[in-house]
């Protein structure tokens, strides 16, 4: 069986490497130059296996007014003439309720245990340096209430089987990461969750990319896909810049562009671009300035991960469309944040700035499958939002299952 892929992105490429390692002949195109040059190039670098929860949760509704009316908050909305914004901003708001957090908490705990195990099989089967280590992660909360608030949703996932975490106030989450000993007394704790790990997902995408055409894929980039020519039900080929491709089967796996390739078979999805921004800087020469353990800072809605000799600063969400404008007033902000968080750390000159657009459904579970109405040989791979990195093998997995028993 041989299996078109769209997108090179680590959605894609997981994807990819599990369906060769079951025996399937793969392809895959992507427009960009190179792998991960999508949402997944520079990404938080968090795995977040054991502390996940849905960006749509109930406590939205007391905080919604604060983020849309800040000047530097965290969130950026921009109303757009857009059937498909709108759509999803409804779904959005109609999944922030405590049934559907919990919900979605559950699938999504499920999903991130499936990826663990297959994520950790392909690194334990290949010989890949992409800068993995599990230094555990710390989620810092501003005041008691908001701890308070963590704290059941901790509860909540032990009683669903998750990994163990644990409740710190500042002190101890000083001890924990010394280089958090300046911002302690800003903060009420954290939840603490020792085994959760970080990767360099760009480099992690460029080594799957490297073996998966080592073992005989076909990786095609700079390609752009033009539409699809489906007869009798099924998709008979892709059109591409580049040429017609043929395949038995057919997978977007091409972030939110998904959604118009979608569009192009008749299928509406509910993928929508969220608009993200990191920055990168060097620490080799400082390394006790910056932290070991990963941080996400709840307050600032921001992710600290220590890749080698590098910590990558992670945040933001716009919903604005199809705009990739690299916004120099949120890099300035990352900063700001890092000195806030980290005032010991120097910030070297070239911060290495980045944006990218993560595709996100409305109640954050991703879409992975066969569509009602689609096409009989097409299989959706999206809708990850800013889980990608931590969903892509376990999504992969589920993806393969689905092939074999269709």
């Amino acid at each position: 069986m041989h299996v078109c892929i769209v997108g090179a992105g680590i959605t894609g490429l997981a994807t990819a490497y599990v369906l060769q390692q079951a025996g399937y002949r793969v392809t895959v195109v992507d427009r960009g130059a190179a792998p991960a040059a999508g949402a997944s190039g520079g990404n938080g670098a968090q795995l977040s296996f054991a502390y996940v929860q849905p960006l749509a949760d109930p406590g939205i509704w007391k905080m919604l007014p604060k983020l849309l009316t800040e000047k530097d908050s965290p969130l950026r909305f921009r109303l757009k003439a857009d059937p498909a914004q709108w759509r999803w901003g409804l779904g959005f708001l109609q999944a922030c309720n405590s049934a559907t957090s919990q919900a979605s908490t559950q699938s999504l705990l499920s999903l991130a245990a499936e990826s663990r195990v297959a994520f950790e099989q392909m690194l334990q089967q290949e010989s890949l340096d992409c800068d993995h280590k599990t230094p555990g992660k710390l989620v810092l909360y501003p005041t008691q209430e908001a701890l308070d608030t963590a704290a059941q949703q901790v509860a909540l996932q032990a009683r669903m089987g998750g990994a163990t975490q644990h409740i710190m106030n500042a002190a101890q989450v000083a001890r924990i990461e010394p280089a958090l000993g300046s911002y302690a007394p800003r903060m009420a704790g954290a939840v603490y969750t020792p085994s959760e790990s970080v990767v360099d997902c760009r480099v992690l995408c460029e080594q799957l990319a490297t073996l998966l055409q080592q073992r005989g894929a076909d990786i095609r980039f700079d390609t752009t896909v033009h539409g699809f020519d489906v007869q009798g039900g099924s998709i008979h080929a892709l059109r591409t810049a580049t040429g017609v491709l043929q395949a038995d089967h057919f997978v977007l796996a091409s972030g939110w562009d998904s959604a118009q390739h979608a569009r192009q078979l008749g299928l509406r999805i509910p993928v929508y671009p969220l608009k993200g921004y990191s920055i990168t800087m060097d620490t080799a020469q400082q390394a006790h300035a910056a932290p070991l353990v990963s941080v996400t800072d709840t307050t600032r809605k921001v992710v600290f991960a220590r890749i080698g000799e590098r910590l990558r600063v992670a945040g933001m969400v716009e919903i604005v469309g199809a705009d990739t404008t690299l916004h120099t007033d949120r890099i300035a902000s990352l900063q700001q944040s890092t000195r806030e968080v980290f005032p010991q750390l120097n910030q070297t000159a070239d911060v290495q700035p980045w944006t990218g657009m993560r595709p996100a459904t409305p109640t954050g579970l991703p879409i992975t499958g066969r569509q009602r109405g689609g096409p009989g040989n097409l299989w959706l791979q999206t809708g990850h939002g800013a889980l990608g990195l931590t969903l892509a093998f376990g999504s992969a997995q589920r993806l393969l299952q689905q092939m074999q028993t269709a």
